[in-house]
């Protein structure tokens, strides 16, 4: 055991070593916010940040359509027909439907 210990270089056998080398694997693999914990969760972080762009992307759109359609009557007319399928009292609607 005594020839095994001096084959060790004495860098490995000093206490600041060991004790670094310790609190390093205990980070990484053994505490509660481990580094597999970490890359999970900063892949999250992505996903939430991408998500949030989308969105920001979404309500800027809605206010720009709600502009518009605050300031043109006739777009306004346009949009109620086409997508809610809107009519005047005295027509009526047919709706076309493509098979493709």
């Amino acid at each position: 055991m005594k020839n095994l210990l001096d084959r060790v270089p004495l860098f490995f056998r000093n206490f600041y070593f060991l004790s670094t080398l310790f609190f390093v694997v205990w980070l990484a693999f053994v505490d509660s916010n481990d580094l597999f914990l970490q890359a999970q969760l900063s892949t999250k972080k992505a996903e939430l940040e991408e998500a949030k762009r989308f969105y920001q992307d979404k309500i800027l759109q809605v206010k720009n359509d709600q502009a518009a359609l605050n300031n043109n009557p006739d777009l306004l007319e346009k949009m109620a027909r086409e997508k809610y399928l809107m009519k005047k009292p005295n027509e009526d609607l047919f709706i076309v439907v493509r098979e493709e």
